[in-house]
């Protein structure tokens, strides 16, 4: 997907899908970050970024959401502010989950699925999930900052099967 880049300041997440055809049921995915604090940069996270929710301090924002991939271009775009992030953080996961509101379906389902992250005009990471076919969510990126402060980017797609409330509990474990 990417090479690993360091001193990231601002970046954007977003991703775009096909509607789902007529008569069945919508095709909703939702991008979203968990954010991990120095002290247990693999533990639970403090805090989670999706639908309906922001960061505390207002530095990690999703400006777009769709529950449907209706319209043209990205569908849902976050906003990641790393460089204003508190010092008490050590590491940003971001991910995608299918909403499972209406049996399984997976990312080899959707048609025209695409993730992109970029910094200002430059692209760190892009992909179409077709790599993670059988999955229901996948991780996208992780933005992990240094002793010396600077956030660096490690962009892969690991997929992960289940439904969204238990991929944001453990998307961000090693293993995950």
């Amino acid at each position: 997907m990417s090479t690993p880049n360091k001193d990231i300041e601002k970046v954007e997440v977003s991703v775009k899908w096909d509607p789902s055809d007529f008569g069945e049921p919508a095709n909703d995915l939702d991008i979203i970050a968990a954010t991990y604090g120095t002290e247990a940069p693999y533990g639970s996270p403090v805090y989670l970024v999706h639908f309906d929710s922001r960061s505390p301090d207002g530095t990690i924002t999703l400006n777009r959401d769709s529950r449907t991939g209706q319209g043209f271009g990205f569908d849902e775009v976050m906003t990641l502010e790393l460089d204003r992030l508190s010092d008490a953080y050590a590491r940003v996961v971001v991910g995608v989950a299918i909403q499972q509101r209406d049996g399984h379906k997976t990312f080899g389902q959707i048609e025209h699925t695409a993730v992109q992250i970029r910094e200002g005009y430059t692209n760190l990471a892009e992909d179409d999930f077709s790599g993670v076919a059988s999955a229901t969510a996948a991780v996208v990126a992780e933005f992990v900052r240094d002793s010396n402060g600077s956030w660096g980017f490690l962009g892969a797609v690991r997929g992960f099967d289940g439904d969204p409330g238990s991929f944001a509990a453990e998307m961000g474990n090693r293993s995950a």
